[in-house]
């Protein structure tokens, strides 16, 4: 007889404990049910260091934001790929579940949020995104 293995979901503290053992660099605020960090990634050593904030609660999805420097469209006008309303970060198709509660999100958000921006610098250079995914849908604003 085989036994399964329920892994929980992470609680705040835990994700607190986590982030701070992983990235101590980074201010940590929390409270039972909330919490964010703020910090810098650089994803090359050739990058300039972008501060982000990531917002996360027992209830949403994680919320990443770039604060500075701000996000730029490319060479061709093109708006920025894989942005959610608000400039959230598009990290993770949630339906693919490549994000649970049960996992840190020291070892998955801030590691994808460092992936993300170095696609968003290629992008900058060859006007493609290749870091795959699928962009999330925006309503198109028709000028008359």
């Amino acid at each position: 007889m085989g036994s399964k293995i329920k892994i929980r979901n992470k609680s705040i503290a835990e994700q607190v404990g986590a982030m701070k053992t992983k990235y101590p660099q980074f201010t940590t605020t929390f409270t039972h049910q909330f919490m964010k960090v703020e910090g810098d990634l650089q994803p090359t050593a050739r990058s300039l260091p972008y501060h982000f904030v990531l917002k996360y609660n027992l209830v949403d999805s994680p919320k990443t934001k770039i604060v500075s420097p701000a996000l730029q469209k490319n060479g061709k006008d093109e708006n920025i790929p894989h942005l959610y309303p608000g400039e959230n970060l598009c990290l993770y198709h949630p339906n693919f579940c490549e994000f649970s509660r049960t996992d840190f999100l020291s070892d998955t958000i801030i590691p994808w949020t460092s992936l993300w921006l170095y696609y968003y610098e290629v992008w900058h250079i060859t006007d493609e995104w290749l870091g795959g995914g699928e962009h999330p849908i925006k309503p198109k604003i028709i000028n008359k």
